[in-house]
């Protein structure tokens, strides 16, 4: 099938290149020339496992390509899928200009049947809007004979550092359509496109398209909600003398329950769960409603980006003024570089104001984290970026760690304790285990570990 993938952003670029995967003829388009120029030099803009690999492969098959040729982009895709940011605006809502934008292009340029599909996280009611948008430039072209069209909504399911296997591999396609002649040629075309993912058992759940916008934002709230729950839980934990790994371990095995995101740290970031959750709470309001939970679910969260830094300043005192933290880990989640909404962020601004040196270290994110706290006002001069973990330590008077990445799941703790100044670890993410670390000499503070810290 001819596919136009709009929008090269990370989810973007992860639906074109894996349907191009599946032997579909893919064209992406992005209205920024440097990007666009970026991927057709074999360049990838995001980080994530294997995406370059299936780039590489079907732009030399010749099933993929990168343009900022609109018109070009609306004649070949017969299912035009729009992938554009929907960053959050000042009041939390969705901003959908970059929306209805590619669904404005879609209008005045598209001359046969399309099937539009959002893509993007949108808010309850915005395929009404693109279907508005689409329909208000056709008439304005004044055609004899107007091409029709449908409006899907297809949300993504992806998680960031497993993109690719998630795509090829969903648990489930979620697919919005309406009941109207078009509608339902959109449905069959559709569930063509996503033959390949049904042959051993159907994953394609079909509904009304205002169902299919909310889908998305019920799960990534409900996920968020686990996390802020847990993190309340951690807290309280350490209050209490009770470890928060041996609760996890008996809920989760209540099969009502389940495992998956119980983790107790420093908070969840990046783009999606933060703007979801304020979205959903704007999209309340706007209907009178007070989403109370999801509120909750929001302030914990910020609260949490703190808990490290209360730590240290439990041990330390207010001024860190003299002192050294080794920081592992930047992006707000390992494999990958987003360090959109990154705890890290938090604490690194807080260690320089507090008047603290930071030596950091990230697999991959350190380009972007420099460029990130720049912006948020950070002062750089106190923040040194080193390439090996090891490095990050020499002569730090502990460790911090906000990222769980693989590579700082075993490390030699001599070796550790020797580069340190003072053998401390304050682990955000839970990497050890308490009583490994008093046999090893070194002073631990996880999240909610306090009990495992004092076992002898």
């Amino acid at each position: 099938m001819n596919i136009t993938v709009i929008g090269t952003g990370y989810v973007g670029l992860v639906t074109g290149t894996c349907l191009a995967e599946l032997g579909n003829n893919v064209f992406c388009l992005d209205v920024d020339r440097d990007k666009i120029d970026m991927l057709n030099r074999g360049e990838i803009p995001i980080y994530e496992p294997g995406l370059k690999e299936l780039v590489d492969r079907n732009r030399a098959a010749g099933r993929l390509r990168f343009s900022t040729d609109v018109p070009a982009s609306v004649a070949h895709g017969d299912i035009q899928f729009i992938a554009v940011g929907t960053p959050p605006d000042e009041d939390g809502s969705a901003d959908l200009q970059y929306v209805l934008a590619a669904a404005r292009n879609i209008g005045r340029h598209m001359d046969g049947f399309k099937v539009v599909v959002d893509k993007s996280t949108v808010p309850v009611g915005t395929a009404e809007k693109v279907h508005a948008a689409i329909a208000q430039e056709l008439a304005a072209r004044r055609l004899t004979h107007s091409p029709g069209f449908a409006v899907v909504s297809n949300p993504e399911f992806l998680k960031e550092g497993a993109a690719v296997e998630d795509f090829m591999r969903p648990d489930r396609l979620v697919i919005g359509t309406d009941n109207s002649p078009a509608g339902q040629q959109a449905r069959e075309s559709m569930d063509r496109l996503y033959a390949p993912f049904t042959r051993n058992h159907d994953r394609i759940l079909h509904m009304d398209v205002r169902s299919a916008e909310f889908t998305k934002y019920a799960a990534n709230a409900m996920l968020a909600t686990r996390i802020s729950f847990m993190n309340e839980l951690a807290n309280l934990a350490d209050r209490v003398g009770v470890d928060i790994e041996h609760v996890r371990k008996g809920i989760g095995s209540d099969p009502r329950i389940g495992y998956s995101f119980l983790y107790a740290g420093t908070g969840y970031g990046g783009s999606c769960f933060p703007k979801d959750v304020q979205a959903l709470v704007r999209t309340a309001a706007e209907h009178g409603q007070s989403l109370q939970v999801l509120q909750a679910v929001e302030a914990v969260n910020q609260c949490q980006k703190q808990v490290l830094v209360d730590k240290i300043v439990a041990h330390y005192g207010e001024n860190l003024s003299g002192r050294t933290f080794a920081l592992w880990g930047l992006a707000f989640k390992p494999n990958t570089d987003d360090m959109r909404a990154a705890p890290s962020r938090v604490i690194v601004a807080e260690l320089v104001r507090r008047g603290a040196r930071v030596q950091v270290n990230d697999p991959v994110a350190m380009a972007e984290a420099r460029r990130c706290l720049a912006l948020d006002g950070t002062d750089l001069t106190s923040v040194t970026f080193h390439e090996l973990p090891m490095q990050a330590l020499q002569n730090a008077d502990a460790l911090v760690i906000a990222t769980e990445w693989k590579a700082y799941r075993s490390p030699d703790f001599q070796a550790m304790k020797a580069a340190l100044r003072s053998p401390v670890i304050f682990d955000g993410r839970n990497l050890y285990e308490p009583t490994e670390m008093k046999q090893a000499g070194i002073h631990y503070e996880g999240i909610g570990r306090r009990a495992g810290e004092n076992a002898a």
